[in-house]
């Protein structure tokens, strides 16, 4: 559905990331380790006890030393189970912590890359990462992984006992290891690839249900409905055919696993018959090493077939890690023409992909604290340069410096730090008004954002029965349009940046409320350097400078007053304007 993902970890970085997590956690670790094989060792005591128990029965021993075995038997199971639970459950704990802050560091890394990334990979990859990612990797940490180290670490330690009684079982066992090494490569190496593509098709099938809920009234209005229940059963059924395939192979693996652990047993048993007719070891080390392999199907099996399960872990965590790997970005360089709250652009151009350039050759230098309003007809490009600026896309020749930074090469969180932007849709978000406000200053006193809200003329507030505690966004009171877009002039008071771009933020209001929202506006804007897409001609008037744009390059550029003198494009614009008003 969309090529252009965010960028995967590859498997080697995935390993090194997922150890330098674990790694924050040292002493824990160690514990967490010494505690597993101390519960594997334990288990050795089983089969051992039971061939000196084998051998005491065959030549006709006393029952109180079978005795003494057997409660040493239970002693060492029960020991051995304890902590076996307690080095899983701290494996668990080390590691559901471990990934806890993953997951705010990828969801802090999708914040700060640059929208129109995030717009191009699609919504549903982020969401994905953050959801069903986490999921996988999660019920791997939880319920996987600390059997599978428990697995491991029997499997070493076994193979040692059968070692010390003789060095000739250990190499039965190794007889069934070329198959199952075989089998394991051979089905990591084809559901390597499936599991990356399931991640991904699951992505694009939240993408497009997004998509669906989130057009649902433009659905509905125009009879949609059943072509994007088609989409999205599309994706599913894409997403499900990968799934079953990686099924398949899955079946496939157990089968080989099955065959390689009755060879392994043959083998065990073969040399156990030929050596105790040798004379070589007794009845009861005989039965105690098939014992012994017989104690390692289930670690075996559990080892190898979990592989399944973690191989669905790496894939997610691969796709968390390539998100914050990739979030890193060093700052431009400082420009001395726009350092301090300047903005410089220098030959500026951009195109959208598959379209005519939008912007062709700008060149614009906005001093500090000066004010510059772009005016034109639809399509001139005066959105593209806000983005160009605020670093939400980079040109594609020419710079644009911010405050000093390289608007495409600064990291976005010191760019943020300069510049901040309202835009003609503002987002209400859920929760109290106060809420809403501390977002853009999280240690806001109420002081503050009383005064806020007054700046702008927000009279409104007085009127609600909770003030600033009254609940807004969805499911909450619902703000006008106007009252919205003084909430993001009270929010962008509050965050205080020294450079502000307006993107048409004041286009959505009648006629009655756009004096009211052009000193909010004013307001909000005094003192910054800050650039104006007026939608309203009457914004342009107070500013310090009127650039004018057509088909994306800058055709005027002066005063109100001169560019009026002047009686070009500018003084056409203003006309028409003002016969429109006097007609309505």
């Amino acid at each position: 559905m969309n090529s252009e993902i965010l960028p995967i970890a590859t498997p080697r970085e995935t390993r090194k990331a997922m150890w330098r997590l674990l790694a924050q956690r040292p002493g824990r670790l160690t514990l967490t380790i010494f505690v597993l094989l101390a519960a594997s060792c334990c288990g050795l005591a089983a089969p051992a006890l039971l061939g000196v128990m084998v051998n005491i029965a065959a030549s006709g021993g006393d029952v109180l030393s079978l005795l003494w075995l057997a409660i040493g038997l239970l002693v060492a199971g029960g020991l051995g189970a304890l902590l076996g639970i307690v080095g899983q459950n701290l494996l668990a704990r080390i590691c559901e912590e471990a990934l806890a802050g993953l997951r705010e560091e990828v969801f802090a890394a999708a914040v700060r890359k640059p929208l129109a990334q995030l717009e191009k990979a699609g919504i549903g990859d982020v969401v994905a990462r953050v959801s069903g990612d986490v999921e996988a990797v999660s019920e791997a940490i939880s319920g996987v992984l600390p059997a599978f180290t428990s697995a491991a670490f029997t499997i070493g330690v076994t193979l040692m006992g059968l070692g010390v009684i003789d060095w000739r079982f250990p190499v039965a066992v190794l007889i069934a290891a070329p198959l199952q090494i075989f089998t394991l490569r051979w089905f990591l190496k084809r559901t390597a690839p499936i599991y990356r593509t399931v991640r991904i098709t699951e992505a694009n099938r939240t993408e497009q249900i997004i998509e669906t809920v989130h057009g649902s009234p433009s659905v509905v209005a125009l009879g949609l409905g059943s072509r994007h229940a088609d989409l999205v059963a599309a994706a599913s059924h894409e997403n499900i055919g990968h799934s079953l395939r990686g099924v398949g192979y899955l079946t496939r693996f157990y089968n080989r696993l099955n065959l390689a652990e009755l060879i392994g047993l043959s083998a065990v048993l073969l040399v156990g018959f030929w050596l105790h007719a040798e004379g070589a070891v007794t009845i009861g080390a005989a039965t105690a090493a098939a014992l012994y392999f017989y104690r390692l199907f289930d670690p075996i099996g559990l080892v190898l077939g979990q592989f399944d399960e973690l191989q669905k872990a790496a894939a997610g965590l691969g796709r968390m890690f390539g998100l914050t790997m990739s979030a890193g970005q060093t700052a431009a360089p400082v420009s001395p023409a726009a350092s301090g709250a300047g903005i410089v652009l220098e030959d500026v151009t951009f195109a959208y992909p598959g379209q005519r350039p939008a912007l062709k050759g700008v060149s614009l230098t906005v001093g500090s604290g000066e004010r510059v309003a772009i005016v034109g007809t639809s399509g001139a490009g005066k959105t593209t340069l806000a983005k160009i600026i605020m670093g939400l896309e980079h040109p594609g020749s020419g710079t644009a410096w911010v405050g000093g930074l390289d608007s495409a090469a600064a990291a976005p969180t010191d760019l943020h730090q300069r510049i901040a932007m309202v835009s003609q849709e503002v987002h209400v978000f859920s929760g109290t008004l106060a809420e809403d406000l501390k977002l853009a200053k999280p240690d806001a006193s109420p002081a503050e954002l009383t005064r806020a809200l007054q700046a702008v003329g927000a009279a409104w507030v007085e009127t609600l029965d909770d003030g600033l505690e009254t609940s807004v966004g969805a499911g909450g009171h619902q703000l006008t349009p106007e009252q919205a877009q003084q909430l993001a002039l009270a929010r962008l008071m509050l965050k205080d940046p020294p450079i502000a771009v307006l993107d048409e933020a004041t286009a959505e209001a009648g006629t009655g409320s756009a004096t009211m929202l052009d000193q909010a506006a004013e307001a909000a804007l005094a003192g910054r350097t800050s650039v104006v897409i007026a939608h309203r001609l009457s914004q342009a008037a107070s500013a310090d400078t009127v650039v004018v744009m057509e088909q994306g390059r800058i055709v005027e550029s002066g005063s109100h007053q001169e560019l009026l003198s002047g009686g070009g494009r500018y003084a056409h614009l203003w006309e028409a304007w003002n016969s429109s008003l006097s007609r309505n």
